[in-house]
């Protein structure tokens, strides 16, 4: 318990495969906890990305010039590169430090989120494979969402999630790539802090600071890819989107 507010794993998750209906599979995991009004469930992306079989043989892809000649650049696989590429819509900066084996593609994928290799990744796949996002993570955390409503008769809330690294700190951390009636942003402007001051800037990024918290439970090799938070209040938002939390182009100070 943190506060009033209890997070959980949910064991009993199995491997997924492509066509897998996830919905029922994590409903049937959840009959020993059930699900009351305003749970929250942070799943992590993979299982989503295998259910809707956004996996890809590395042996399957041909590389392109572009890929190509990335991947010497960097000494990447260029069958990852073109991938890479592929969930792209720019690549933002590539780089390899003269310590690193492998350099670093930062790109902006094709749903808006800046990251290292557009969320492409090797772990919790078969060799030789791997995953991406998943085409629309939106529409997968509302698919989700509402046959789990039907199911339990509750109103709940869904947060797809993926690992990325941040501008100017190290490690990473879980953050929102889909959603499903969980806001984005709740904003605190116009409210008053603990000394009254009016508050003007201040927005937390609720969907980030829930993803985050599940990273505290969730491990890779653990394969409890989805934690449950019982006892927030949040107000429900039915046209809410991962992208909302997105800052502009225009707003870029690094430019």
């Amino acid at each position: 318990m943190i506060g009033n507010v209890s997070l959980s794993t949910i064991p009993t998750i199995p491997d997924i495969c492509p066509e897998d209906d996830l919905a029922l599979i994590i409903g049937d995991a959840l009959e020993t906890h059930g699900l009351e009004n305003g749970d929250i469930l942070c799943i992590a992306h993979k299982i989503v990305s295998k259910a809707e079989g956004a996996i890809f043989k590395l042996e399957e892809i041909e590389p392109s010039t572009e890929a190509l000649d990335y991947a010497e650049r960097l000494n990447k696989n260029p069958r990852k590169v073109e991938i890479v590429l592929r969930q792209s819509k720019r690549v933002v900066r590539a780089f390899k430090r003269p310590k690193q084996n492998e350099g670093t593609l930062i790109c902006e994928h094709h749903l808006g989120f800046i990251s290292a290799n557009a969320g492409v990744d090797e772990s919790n796949s078969e060799s030789g494979t791997v995953i991406t996002l998943p085409n629309d993570p939106d529409a997968s955390a509302r698919k989700i969402g509402r046959k789990l409503e039907d199911r339990f008769g509750v109103q709940l809330g869904i947060v797809i999630t993926d690992t990325f690294g941040r501008p100017w700190r190290l490690g990473q951390v879980n953050v929102a790539i889909g959603l499903y009636r969980v806001p984005a942003i709740i904003s605190d402007i116009g409210k008053k802090d603990a000394w009254g001051r009016d508050l003007s800037v201040t927005e937390p990024a609720f969907c980030d600071e829930l993803a985050a918290a599940s990273g505290l439970i969730v491990k890779k090799a653990a394969k409890t890819p989805i934690v449950l938070f019982r006892g927030l209040k949040w107000i429900t938002e039915d046209k809410t989107s991962a992208r909302n939390i997105l800052r502009s182009n225009s707003e870029d100070m690094f430019k």
